[in-house]
């Protein structure tokens, strides 16, 4: 629709790799210059965001892969740990607590991040591992250039580290000194951990299957894992509860978990079949929002107009109010999917929107299961108008307005491999870091419920219903995408804007992300402390007045956002040519794109 944008679309057809962090997307390049596929591309890239990208993520957070393999065709990488077996309802009550913290050890899932990423690498990889793990060794090792949102997150928190997690004091204000944005910083623990576990890989023969496998086991059994429990043996961390409190996760936790590959969740849309996470992520809120919207011409509408911004918000507060009630682990709750994704059930969902904006939790009555759309709507009226509520991924809130969130990155290479991850947990808010290994735990838990009976609820080996959500889209015509974004509860919401531009107005990759986004806070959030915002949106102010004006007419209830504040989205696209694109967002100025 314009003709110019903040960036050009990149393109090729040898290879693309785009990411939230410039020097993470270069690193991808350099493995696919190598030879490597995209598989080594993005074990890589993902690693190095661990690096340089701290307070977004981290080797002990959480991992979703989707992807597509030219060989063995589509799939999930599902590497999100879950609660340790000693995580009962019961034993969090009897410590006083009521709604699981958003930091600190009793908010601690079994780290997933790294297993998920070795998986990958063995499976579908081609690289050693000291191959793909190199850069993040160098990067970790000999610094990079800190970035001022990441100086600015350890400045807030400075003071907190050095009384209560001396840990992270000592890791990320090195010699009492807070990191200057763009000086050099280095992580030496965590390189010395990366280079053992490549070093205990070696040892164990020539073979790159066995070397991988042997740092799996060293993660989930060896050095790292003991280093873990001695730390977590004595351990009592100061939280957002405001008091100190102990781990649950055990050995045999770590031990006994691992991550797994999964078939994906499919639906057609406008020549478009969308492959997403199964519900133990919030991936399939997308594609009801799809199924909704069917019933809509989105095409006639102006895709920055009123009256799109206006349907489309509507149509998300109705899926997210599905995710609320129905969506969890579908190892041990019954989700019901096919009929949550049906065309009769949307067809009267998408008949609920009218022409004002709706304040009402509105889940759908699923037969046998409207206890649980009756569960949600009395949390959401306990809990309306919480204070704290981020748009992002709050933790540490009562102490500073800095968020964790996320990060994100695709792959595409000359072969046709296709993949899109979305690496969080584990950020330097999240917990103290482990002695001698320069990482922290994850806080993944904060996402279950302390109330029996839901498919959300704490219990052991569960998955908490998790907010991480890449997506891969295949066109009838052979045309392959892979997209994805930050920030929680607005991934699916960004994601789909984007992609709603894209498929019916026409838009570029570029130019959908230097489009204005928007996003809705009416459902339940995710995070600590799971506020509800009725009728509540957030839109950046480039969609003009009369627009804004047009939603509050409607009973929105608009925040109108900073400029560029709003999305961090990257995609990747491979046409049946075999031609290459890639874009990725201005917003933050340090997403990019790369490819030739």
């Amino acid at each position: 629709m314009n003709d110019f944008t903040t960036r050009p679309d990149i393109r090729g057809t040898f290879g693309v790799v785009t990411s939230t962090h410039w020097i993470a997307s270069a690193v991808g390049m350099s493995i696919l210059e190598k030879g490597g596929n995209a598989f080594d591309a993005a074990v890589a890239t993902g690693l190095v965001l661990q690096v340089v990208e701290p307070h977004l993520n981290g080797p002990a957070g959480d991992l979703p892969v989707i992807f597509h393999s030219v060989q063995t065709g589509n799939g999930v990488v599902a590497a999100q740990g879950p609660a340790p077996k000693a995580a009962t309802i019961a034993h969090y009550k009897a410590q006083g607590i009521e709604l699981i913290p958003g930091s600190g050890l009793l908010s601690t899932v079994v780290p997933g991040a790294f297993d998920g990423w070795m998986l990958m690498l063995r499976d579908q990889g081609t690289m050693t591992i000291r191959e793909v793990m190199e850069p993040a060794i160098f990067y970790a090792r000999d610094g990079h250039p800190m970035l001022p949102r990441v100086a600015d997150t350890i400045t807030g928190l400075a003071e907190y580290f050095a009384s209560e997690w001396p840990s992270s004091a000592e890791t990320w204000t090195p010699d009492g000194q807070v990191p200057a944005p763009h000086a050099l910083f280095r992580n030496p623990d965590l390189a010395r951990t990366y280079e053992r576990l490549v070093e205990t890989a070696e040892a164990a023969g020539d073979d790159r299957v066995e070397q991988i496998d042997a740092a799996r086991t060293e993660w989930a059994e060896g050095f790292v894992a003991d280093a873990i429990f001695e730390y977590l043996k004595d351990a009592e961390v100061h939280d957002v509860s405001e008091r100190k409190n102990r781990a649950v996760l055990a050995p045999a936790d770590m031990a006994d978990w691992r991550a797994e590959i999964e078939a994906p969740l499919a639906y057609a849309y406008n020549g478009w079949t969308l492959h997403k996470t199964g519900p133990w992520g919030q991936g399939p809120v997308l594609l009801q929002t799809l199924a909704i919207l069917k019933h809509f011409d989105l095409a006639s509408m102006d895709p920055m107009g009123a009256d799109f911004i206006h349907t489309v918000v509507e149509a998300m507060k109705l899926s997210y109010a599905d995710r609320e009630a129905y969506y969890g682990d579908p190892k041990h709750s019954e989700v019901p999917m096919e009929h949550l994704l049906s065309d009769a059930y949307n067809a009267e969902r998408a008949a609920l929107i009218g022409s004002d904006a709706s304040a009402e939790q509105r889940p759908g009555r699923v037969p046998g299961l409207e206890h649980q759309a009756d569960a949600y709507i009395a949390r959401a009226a306990r809990d309306f108008g919480v204070s704290g509520v981020s748009a992002q991924e709050p933790t540490m809130a009562h102490l500073t307005d800095k968020k964790g969130d996320t990060v994100h990155l695709d792959v595409i290479d000359r072969w046709g491999n296709c993949v899109a991850a979305t690496p969080s947990g584990g950020w330097l808010q999240s917990n103290p870091v482990v002695p001698g290994l320069g990482f922290p735990l994850n806080s993944r838990a904060q996402m279950f419920w302390l109330e029996e009976g839901l498919p959300t609820s704490l219990a052991p080996g569960r998955r908490p219903r998790t907010t991480l959500t890449p997506t891969l889209a295949e066109h009838e015509n052979g045309n392959r995408l892979v997209f994805g974004t930050p920030g929680g509860d607005q991934q699916d919401q960004w994601q789909l804007v984007w992609f709603l531009r894209f498929v019916h107005h026409g838009l570029g990759l570029q130019e959908g992300m230097d489009a204005p986004l928007f996003h809705t806070m009416h459902f339940q959030g995710s995070f600590f402390p799971r506020a509800v915002k009725p009728a509540e949106m957030m839109i950046e102010p480039n969609v003009g007045e009369d627009c804004i004006a047009s939603l509050r007419a409607r009973g929105h209830h608009v925040t109108v956002a900073a400029p560029w504040t709003v999305g961090r989205l990257t995609a990747a696209l491979r046409r049946a040519d075999g031609t290459l694109t890639a874009a990725a967002t201005p917003r933050l100025m340090q997403a990019y794109a790369v490819g030739r």
